[in-house]
């Protein structure tokens, strides 16, 4: 199945000699999941979902800082999942790739399977505020 080797490859690819061992917390797979475990970044994802955007608009419709915003799309656009567009003294922002979406709605599908386990699991329980 094309998909399972292309992640094996992902996994793989990233070992950073040849012992099959990896430094905790080196792994491209890891760190793309933890991109978007990022409720802000996964805020502004989502909403780019709905085309493309420029910063002042997402800054209305999150709520968030423009400084915020913009440091999370800088993280984004560095991680090759958002693209920007300059247009005079405004900049666009969209999603990089149609992967990017389907990511977010297998995401979405699985959550409505298993989201009331992830609730519960002891493993996420959210942090202290």
């Amino acid at each position: 199945m094309e998909i399972r080797a292309n992640w094996r490859l992902a996994i793989t690819s990233c070992y950073v000699d040849g012992s099959g061992h990896r430094p905790a917390g080196d792994h491209a797979g890891a760190k793309l999941f933890r991109g978007f475990a990022d409720p802000t970044r996964l805020v502004l994802l989502l909403a780019l979902a709905d085309g493309e955007r420029r910063v002042r608009d997402l800054v209305d419709q999150v709520g968030l800082a423009q400084s915020t915003v913009s440091a999370h799309l800088a993280c984004l656009k560095d991680c090759g999942l958002v693209v920007d567009r300059p247009q005079g003294r405004q900049v666009f922002y969209r999603l990089a790739t149609p992967e990017v979406m389907e990511l977010l709605r297998a995401a979405e599908r699985l959550l409505a399977r298993t989201g009331r386990a992830i609730d519960l699991c002891p493993n996420y329980r959210a942090e202290a505020g």
